[in-house]
């Protein structure tokens, strides 16, 4: 029998975590800062709490002992991990293309905003990257790093404006693989980018494009496999030595790249349309299921129907953040948990400062998270 402090697993769908209170026939699980309830006939004990506990003490063994011991350790904490997410792959996803994207935050203030920058990893490969920023003179400043999932666009920073000035050279690194499955080897890449930080003050700078539906400065790393390097100049031989070398980026390709279509399959992609809140109450109730955006989902890949639910989330979560003490509910369904994972990113990197929690089981079933704007 489940009980408070175990670690468990559920029997009919993906996940797990620590039970943290029961009430009645329900177990609320602690998962990835979410409590779930779920019915203690549901959930699968894997790891009592007094086990829990003896993994945690800390005890000087011999050096024999110690191995044992950390064997014990390893094969316990394995048990205990969820089972990854499957990867659907995409039709013409083994051919690698990666963007980076600079989203004001407020658009009608570019004078004091900031900016979000996302990247969009268009491929069936996890890609591991780093993000790095120079100032003419200086050395390269690490400001982020991570690991983009297939077939995703993810938060990657927030850029304050006083670093604009510091960002006159831009750096990518990248490592892809893929988990579980065989797969061509993808070479690592470097790829640097001039940019003019005097581009985030002007309004027609920032544009819509394949990745992206609000305006924003998009920056081409990886397009059809081939790193978006910067050009040398050809130096004639009447130039100065001083302009030998140097890196000039072709702007035109740039934009080109930018409002070429990803594929003949995107002018034939069903039209999305908003979700309609209800208001019960207080409330407001949003149903991202697919269903509920699209009059048919045909032509549209598993990463399509994703970001189509983010960005109709963060529609409705830019439109209320003025509304002070707004109690918003997403309708998620549970799942594979995919889209509820992707709300909980956003959550936790473009709107920290709203209180979240699981909405009403009895109201809502398992499947939706409620959103306080603060």
């Amino acid at each position: 029998m489940a009980q408070i402090g175990d670690q468990v697993r559920y029997l009919n769908a993906v996940g797990g975590g620590r039970i943290v209170r029961i009430e009645g026939q329900l177990a609320y699980v602690d998962e990835d800062g979410f409590e779930t309830p779920v019915l203690i006939k549901e959930c699968v004990v894997v790891a009592h709490a007094g086990q829990e506990a003896s993994r945690t003490t800390f005890v000087q063994p011999t050096p024999k002992a110690s191995l044992a011991v950390g064997a014990q350790q390893k094969d316990t904490v394995k048990a205990i991990e969820p089972a990854p997410i499957p990867v659907v792959e995409t039709d013409g996803g083994d051919v690698m293309n990666v963007v980076l994207g600079y989203e004001p935050v407020d658009i009608k203030r570019l004078s004091e905003t900031e900016f979000d920058l996302y990247i969009v990893n268009d491929s069936n490969y996890y890609i591991a990257y780093t993000y790095l920023t120079r100032a003419d003179g200086e050395g390269w400043v690490m400001r982020a790093r991570g690991v983009v999932d297939p077939n995703i666009q993810e938060f990657v920073c927030e850029v304050k404006r006083a670093d604009l000035s510091r960002m006159d050279n831009i750096a990518v690194q990248l490592m892809a693989w893929k988990e579980g499955r065989n797969f061509d080897l993808k070479p690592a890449v470097t790829v640097e980018k001039t940019l003019d930080p005097t581009k985030f003050f002007k309004l027609h700078c920032f544009r819509e494009g394949e990745y992206f539906d609000k305006p924003t400065i998009a920056v081409d790393i990886v397009r059809d496999d081939k790193p978006c390097v910067a050009k040398i100049a050809v130096a004639s031989a009447n130039d100065a030595p001083a302009h030998r070398g140097t890196h000039k980026v072709d702007a035109k390709e740039i934009e080109k790249a930018m409002r070429t279509k990803k594929n003949a399959d995107m002018r034939h992609a069903p039209r999305p349309r908003h979700a309609q809140p209800v208001k019960n109450g207080g409330i407001l109730e949003v149903d991202l299921h697919i269903d509920q955006l699209v009059d048919t989902t045909a032509g549209m890949s598993p990463a399509d129907m994703l970001n189509l639910q983010i960005d109709e989330f963060r529609r409705i979560m830019d439109a209320n953040m003025r509304n002070h003490g707004q109690r918003i509910v997403f309708i998620h369904g549970k799942g594979e948990g995919v889209l509820r994972k992707a709300l909980t990113k956003e959550l936790n990197y473009r709107y920290k400062t709203c209180l979240v929690q699981d909405a009403s089981f009895q109201e809502y079933g398992y499947g939706a998270t409620q959103v306080t704007i603060p």
